[in-house]
């Protein structure tokens, strides 16, 4: 199985993905924005977070071209995994529309499953988007209507982090902490630094798409 990871900046990198991949024996590609690979070259699509937003093109003119792939992968069939700024790329690709949220969600908060489970997990997101014609809601929280969606069997969009690890964390905190500020949703810095990132059903989910 070949694995193809977008990653958008350096702090934000595919994480305990990259060790679930590797431990299944796997191979995963990953490259920075400008460097896309050819359609037939994976046959998962990893598209990773970042601060930017996907109505950036004018700023990250390689945002058009990246949006361009995915609805390629999308079509041809192949798995394709959004996290945070990966899911909103793919509800944009597929119809559906991104905009601020009402409020900002940073920190360990929990989602609630449509099963009514709940589970706690880590988010960093200021926008969120309307589910694409055909998608699924699989899970929401207080803050953020849409959590978690498929599209599908090959599409799955995730707004929070099921990757991340402590140093991706701080790696976040270092370079986007300008946005703790007070706020609903958003956790203090030692809070988040103090919380530590649980695999439960969102990583039972994941490991299952990707995988299997």
């Amino acid at each position: 199985m070949r694995f193809h990871c977008l990653q958008h900046v350096v702090f934000e990198t595919p994480g305990l993905i990259a060790s679930l991949v590797a431990s299944q024996g796997g191979v995963l590609e990953v490259t920075l924005p400008g460097r896309l690979p050819a359609l037939d070259s994976f046959d998962v699509l990893i598209v990773m977070g970042g601060p930017m937003s996907v109505h950036d093109e004018g700023v990250y003119p390689w945002l058009k071209e990246e949006k361009r792939l995915i609805g390629e992968a999308i079509r041809a069939g192949k798995r394709v995994l959004g996290i945070c700024l990966g899911a909103q790329l793919i509800a944009e690709v597929m119809g559906g529309r991104v905009y601020d949220n009402p409020v900002k969600e940073i920190g360990f908060w929990p989602v609630r499953w449509a099963d009514g489970e709940e589970e706690v997990v880590f988010h960093w997101h200021g926008e969120t988007f309307d589910l694409p014609p055909g998608a699924e809601l699989l899970a929401s929280s207080p803050g953020c209507v849409n959590q978690a969606f498929r599209l599908g069997e090959n599409v799955l969009g995730l707004q929070y982090h099921p990757e991340v690890t402590a140093e991706i964390i701080g790696g976040m905190i270092e370079n986007e902490g300008h946005e703790l500020v007070d706020g609903k949703y958003i956790q203090k810095e030692d809070d988040i630094m103090d919380a530590r990132p649980v695999r439960g059903r969102t990583w039972k989910l994941v490991s299952t798409f990707l995988i299997n």
